[in-house]
């Protein structure tokens, strides 16, 4: 039997504007991830067991662009059965996966699936992959499933690394000058990555000179957030927290309910708070003092978070 896991993510800055090629920062979240076991099978096919989602399956049941067989087929398909010894068809293997990820929440559970399910397989195998191309096998089934993705989600649960990430450009992993604190709330609700990712778009589309300028001031927290997670300055994150979420208001991807976490991490003694991810759903951060945590966790819980999670970056 051969396991791989991955760790959950979060955008810390840049969300939407990430697509338009600004900076974006992101780190994984450990305390969740998604698991992988692939064993030999006694009987023919490949069989996929994932309780999470109540999928008992073999592969050639499955839709071509169900999300697991997407992987697995995408994993394959640069291989020849015969030269592998598998002669005219594929091995016969059992794949179970499971995740504590939360899914549709903003917290890479796709990504995090398709990197541990290659990893997996490649370690199975005996067919060396390297991070990258376990990053770019990835990156293409997030396009299948999320249209026009930035590559964020696959870069930072590849490589389990805070990432500062510009579209099209080298990995750049940086490190954590003093360790903080972030709480994450989850609103339960969904978050149509898809959909905002397109009407954001339609914005820019009809009004480009207004957006770019937004994204450039975008781009400009996230670098500044950068700099000042580098030199241990964190307290001042929570200001270019709060005004990055302005900025995501202003694109309508915030939703009622994430302003309503928002607030009540404020309220509750957060140095800033904004939505991370897709938006419309999903997940709120909030930075915290270490000792004001569960305060925070327990007032946005109040405000109708469905679960928290407290990690420290570092």
């Amino acid at each position: 039997m051969t396991t791989s896991s991955s760790p959950g993510k979060i955008i810390l800055f840049g969300e939407h504007a990430v697509v338009y090629a600004r900076p974006a920062l992101a780190v994984p979240v450990t305390q969740i991830h998604a698991d992988v076991e692939v064993r030999d099978s006694p009987r023919a096919g490949i069989w996929i067991e994932a309780p999470n989602i109540d999928l008992h399956a073999e592969l050639s049941t499955l839709p071509a662009d169900h999300p697991i067989a997407s992987v697995i087929n995408k994993f394959f398909s640069p291989l020849s059965p015969r030269e592998r010894g598998w002669g005219e068809g594929l091995p016969p293997l059992e794949i179970t996966i499971t995740s504590t990820i939360p899914v549709a929440s903003g917290l890479g559970s796709g990504a995090a699936v398709s990197v541990a399910l290659t990893r997996a397989l490649a370690l199975h195998l005996n067919c060396p992959m390297t991070d990258d191309e376990v990053s770019s096998l990835a990156y293409e089934i997030e396009k299948i499933h999320h249209g026009t993705p930035s590559g964020i989600d696959n870069t930072v649960v590849t490589y389990a690394k805070p990432v500062y990430f510009v579209k099209g450009q080298p990995i750049d992993i940086f490190k954590v000058g003093h360790p903080f604190t972030i709480v994450i709330a989850d609103t339960g609700i969904p978050a149509p990555t898809k959909e905002s990712v397109r009407d954001v778009r339609r914005l820019w589309m009809y009004d480009r000179s207004r957006w770019e300028t937004v994204f450039d001031k975008i781009g400009i927290i996230s670098f500044t957030a950068r700099r000042a997670i580098e030199a241990g300055r964190w307290e001042m994150l929570g200001e270019l927290m709060d005004e990055n979420h302005a900025f995501l208001q202003e694109m309508n991807v915030s939703s009622p309910e994430l302003d309503r976490l928002v607030q009540a991490a404020r309220d509750a003694g957060a140095l800033g708070a904004k939505m991370s991810g897709g938006g419309r759903g999903g997940n709120m951060i909030a930075l915290v003092n270490a000792d004001k945590a569960e305060a925070v966790a327990r007032s946005v819980r109040e405000a109708g978070a469905k679960n928290t999670i407290v990690t420290q970056v570092s």
